[in-house]
């Protein structure tokens, strides 16, 4: 007999449940499971939008209450059969502390939102049955455990499976070998054909028997496999997995054969700390994830596989999962398996001392094999890390910590336990669910060095925005090995921001809801210190929003150019911004809104992680520190030129660099013309070093009125089409003059718009709106060179656009930005 399934997603009821509540208290309609309470209760309009104002404060009484959903549902057909069935109740995720009856009978308690639980319930059904879940306050029972066991740890908190394929792949990639394990319920002694397939061709089956545990498990090899890279670096090829228990019971799957290293050498620089997959090193360009929603019933397939192809699209070849989130849908996997990006993920502790007593590490061990087995088949998933910066809260308060003592037992006598879990028992799992995974004991790390180290393992680097809050020019001073966060705030475009705050009188920077959106401790300053060094303020929303826009753009071109710069010599394996998405509706750190509408910032590090990309970097000149002179960047004739390569064989670029006039657009001296230059495969070039613009200039004669500021701007081209350019300003741009920039902008036919300008032009964008696809913004424009942007999802003489300079007109109110209004093509 066939195996069935009956989702119980419909039907059910919810009601609040406190001890003082009545019996009678009325039971509301639920749409569907999976689900929140909150969002139950805004179908009900019990609550408001909390994404909304300041709705979220009337809602957070919600976490202090209990709740009980119900269902009701028919005995399976199959259990009337004279043939004996086995029928199972599957919860895939209960938050967090829950009760389970069935007909009145306890059937499950769960005190852990990230593992599954399978009940055997064949003997308790009825002809008509009731499903009851009664939630606990996960608030007030954390707060009651924290209580139970505070005698025996003292808690920091700094901040708030079917068919598995463990194997390897060989040195030298002629082989794939290890073993297929599927589950099987109800089917001891009975026969499974394992099948691997590629393209709908058998390349290797087998049939074994289902033990008494319920697993069937067989050994394969295949010779010769097609492997998965990421996209950056290769195809993503992949095979179907199928296991098949009879005639009529098939299940099957999409995997992926490659072979992954984590390459931590001894250099000049310390050591290393980058990835080899399938024999090639490979640069982790990317960002870092957080739920895509903070109700994660709100999250389709389609929304998952949408984020992944924003990844894609932009270049960046490595997604980092965080701990304070989830072990994310199989969908999320799935897509970046079928894109060919590549998956960090950590398990789910973020930012907190954990405790080690007996039933929570249980619970921890459950969790951990039941995620690991879950994602193990994903050839997307790169590396676990244990945690996220949990031992930066051991650092931050002073907790126990000797490297030197490798006793696992010791360390659960220390004011630091949580090292148990990390350097002790998640690797011992991971090899044993696992033995080919690659493991991190927590991020950032290395070798137990203090986590800002930059020599050794990943580093977190927050001296950008928190921290010492260095400018972001400073890039230079703030590599490490691989940078797996760092970051710089920006508003959402303004149909984000008219979206969440309904009321007109507090749409401007540092209202009261804009403060209240925005999450990050000390945000006002932070936003205001790094808009006012770099550029002249207007407070208006739209000027304001363009300008922190911009901010947050230049910030990831500083970065991205520079640590990208690194690869050559290894000594910079990736970084990651944090962070790619947002939860809600805000202003934050996210280069992408949460309604996936591209902030500038997502272009400028899609340009730098281009598979050829082009750099031009000047010294640094502090311009207010003391008694600094604030005209040194400008005096500078020197700068460097360099490009660097994902690909895998040498290819020639003529390089065109040129000196234009800021107030002019005039050429201030012939460009330099290098033909033939050859780019170096999967490393930096280093073309141009300390370069002489010009004799430099005599600081005794100088003049401020008669200087004339200048770009630099560099393009590479093959077959005299422009693949990768890059344009340095004199720092800070606050200090020029961007009168008269006259921009152009003409709808090319129906998808395209060129845009133009005699002056060179800094930061360039269009308003972008939900369901607009550009293929670039945020752009900076120099003379001579027209850019050319291709539009879908609206008319293109629709779009709005600002610079900076842009006329008050144009940038005074939302409504009023300048359109494109030209016709041409």
């Amino acid at each position: 007999m066939a195996r069935t399934r009956v989702d119980l997603c419909r039907e059910w009821k919810f009601r609040e449940t406190n001890g003082s509540l009545p019996d009678e208290t009325p039971w509301l309609p639920v749409r569907n499971v999976p689900t929140q309470v909150h969002m139950d209760l805004l179908a009900n309009n019990k609550i408001p939008d909390p994404f909304l104002n300041l709705n979220e404060l009337a809602v957070r009484p919600l976490a202090d209450k209990q709740w009980t959903y119900k269902t009701q549902f028919p005995k399976p057909k199959e259990l009337s059969s004279e043939r004996p069935t086995i029928t199972d109740l599957v919860f895939e995720g209960l938050d967090t502390f829950a009760t389970v009856l069935l007909n009145g009978s306890e059937i499950l308690k769960s005190d852990n939102m990230f593992v599954s639980h399978r009940v055997d319930v064949t003997s308790l059904l009825e002809d008509t049955n009731e499903l009851q879940i009664h939630f606990d306050s996960a608030m007030l029972r954390g707060r009651e455990l924290v209580k139970e066991h505070s005698h025996e740890h003292t808690f920091y908190v700094r901040q708030t499976e079917v068919s598995r394929v463990p194997c390897e792949v060989s040195k030298d990639l002629q082989t794939c070998s290890g073993k297929i394990l599927a589950k099987v319920s109800g089917a001891n002694g009975q026969s499974v054909k394992i099948s691997v397939l590629l393209a709908g061709a058998v390349v290797f089956e087998t049939e074994c028997t289902v033990e008494s545990s319920g697993i069937a498990e067989t050994p394969f090899n295949i010779t010769h496999p097609e492997l998965w890279y990421p996209f950056t670096h290769g195809s993503q090829t992949r095979y179907e997995l199928r296991a098949a228990l009879g005639p009529y019971d098939m299940i099957s799957k999409m995997i992926g054969f490659r072979r992954a290293e984590l390459i931590q050498q001894k250099d000049e620089f310390g050591k290393s700390f980058f990835f080899r997959i399938n024999g090639v090193d490979v640069f982790c360009g990317g960002s870092c994830w957080i739920p895509a929603d903070s109700f994660l019933s709100q999250i389709p397939g389609r929304r998952y596989r949408d984020w992944a192809k924003v990844l894609y699209d932009g270049n960046q070849n490595m997604v980092r999962v965080w701990g304070g989130g989830i072990y994310e849908h199989d969908t999320f996997f799935d897509a970046c398996d079928a894109l060919g990006i590549m998956v960090w993920q950590d398990f789910a502790f973020a930012c907190a001392s954990y405790p080690t007593y007996k039933s929570y590490l249980d619970s921890v061990e459950t969790e951990a094999r039941q995620n690991i087995r879950r994602l193990r088949s994903h050839p997307s998933l790169i590396i676990w890390a244990g945690s996220n910066e949990d031992y930066q809260v051991q650092e931050r308060y002073h907790l126990e910590y000797n490297y030197e003592d490798k006793d696992p037992q010791s360390w659960l006598k220390s004011s630091f336990p949580a090292r148990y879990t990390y350097e002790y028992l998640l690797p011992k799992i991971l090899s044993e669910e696992d033995q080919f995974a690659i493991y991190h004991p927590t991020s950032p790390w290395g070798d137990g060095k203090p986590t800002a180290d930059p020599t050794v393992g990943d580093k977190h680097q927050w001296d950008i925005w928190h921290g010492a809050m260095n400018r972001y020019q400073e890039a230079f001073r703030l590599s490490a090995r691989f940078i797996s966060e760092f970051g710089m705030e920006a508003y959402p475009h303004l149909e984000t921001i008219r979206s969440m705050i309904t009321d007109e009188t507090q749409r401007y920077p540092g209202s009261m809801m804009m403060d209240f959106r925005n999450k990050a401790i000390d945000h006002e300053r932070r936003v205001a210190t790094y808009v006012n060094e770099n550029f002249t303020v207007k407070y208006d929303i739209a000027s304001y929003t363009h300008l922190t826009q911009v901010v947050q753009a230049e910030a990831m071109h500083f970065a991205y150019k520079t640590w990208r710069r690194e690869w050559g010599r290894r000594k910079c394996g990736g970084v990651l911004v944090w962070q790619l998405n947002d939860c809600w509706p805000t202003m934050s750190w996210a280069v992408v809104d949460y309604y996936l509408v591209k902030k500038p910032a997502y272009y400028a590090i899609k340009n730098a992680l281009k598979p050829l990309s082009i750099g031009i970097s000047r010294d640094y000149h502090d311009w207010t520190s003391g008694h600094v002179d604030p005209t040194e960047s400008w005096k500078d004739t020197k700068f460097d030129l360099w490009l660097v390569s994902d690909q895998n064989k040498p290819v020639q670029v003529d390089v065109v660099v040129r000196f234009i006039s800021i107030r002019t657009g005039q050429e201030i001296r012939s460009p330099v013309e290098l033909d033939s230059v050859t780019v170096h495969p999967n490393t930096t070039t280093e073309v141009l070093k300390d370069y002489e613009v010009t004799d430099k200039t005599n600081a005794e004669s100088f003049d401020l009125s008669k200087f004339n500021p200048y770009v630099i701007h560099a393009a590479a081209r093959i077959d005299n089409e422009i693949v990768a350019s890059d344009t340095y300003w004199p720092q800070p741009i606050k200090y020029l003059n961007f009168d008269n920039r006259n921009v152009a902008i003409r709808a090319f036919g129906q998808n395209k718009v060129v845009v133009s300008a005699p002056r060179p032009t800094k930061g360039f964008v269009f308003e972008e709106t939900r369901g607009v696809r550009l293929s670039d913004n945020g752009f900076d424009i120099v003379p001579g060179q027209e850019r050319v942007v291709e539009v879908s999802g609206t008319d293109v003489q629709t779009l709005r656009y600002t610079y900076i300079g842009a006329p008050e007109s144009s940038i005074a109110l939302s409504a009023q930005w300048k359109r494109v209004l030209g016709k041409g093509g």
